[in-house]
């Protein structure tokens, strides 16, 4: 028995790691989910100022072993301090790989994904990331993302500056749908799946 609560049992409270289940290959999964707020920016590879933002931390469980268990992470990101002023989403990749043709910010064995944004000032902010743990079939030509699991997560910044995190919420199939056509013009070359 798990000691943390099945993300669709309990509302996430600060500091309690939620659990996602998923299913691939027919065997079972899970994604662990953390968020913390950093204390020692230093040790996460981030400025002194990133101290009091949140850090999220999604790791993954899976029976399944090599290639048919790799598997990504899309993210997307609405926020105030954006291009769309807060009014979209847009893709957030990975800053060493934005000009990567993959909608993945992060892809590999059982991946772990790790976000910790930070901003140099602390003026009101609203920020709300959607993340989906997905796989590319290999068996294919045609590079297909599937989506298995996803949730939410973010934070707010307040008129004081006081920083904070918002709930971590499980996503569900319509959530996926509405990023759809944003995620196929940005990557053309790819086709996102129905989940």
């Amino acid at each position: 028995m798990s000691r943390f609560p099945l993300a669709n049992e309990v509302d996430h409270r600060e500091g309690e790691d939620v659990i996602f289940p998923f299913v691939h290959d027919g065997a079972a999964g899970t994604v662990t989910v953390a968020v913390e707020l950093v204390d020692a920016p230093e040790k996460v590879g981030k400025p002194p100022g990133a101290r009091g933002f949140p850090s999220c931390s999604a790791s993954v469980e899976h029976p399944a072993q090599g290639y048919r268990a790799m598997f990504g992470w899309v993210q997307l990101v609405q926020s105030t301090d954006s291009p769309s002023n807060g009014t979209a989403f847009e893709m957030d990749p990975f800053f060493l790989f934005e000009d990567a043709r993959s909608p993945y910010a992060f892809f590999g064995v059982r991946p772990a994904l790790f976000d910790a944004p930070s901003r140099a000032e602390r003026t009101p902010l609203a920020w709300l990331a959607h993340s989906f743990l997905a796989w590319t079939p290999f068996e294919e030509t045609k590079r297909r993302v599937v989506p298995l699991t996803g949730f939410s997560w973010g934070f707010d910044i307040g008129d004081t500056g006081r920083i904070t995190p918002r709930p971590v919420r499980a996503l569900a199939p319509d959530d996926w749908d509405t990023h759809r056509p944003y995620l196929g013009a940005c990557h053309p070359g790819w086709s996102f799946e129905q989940w």
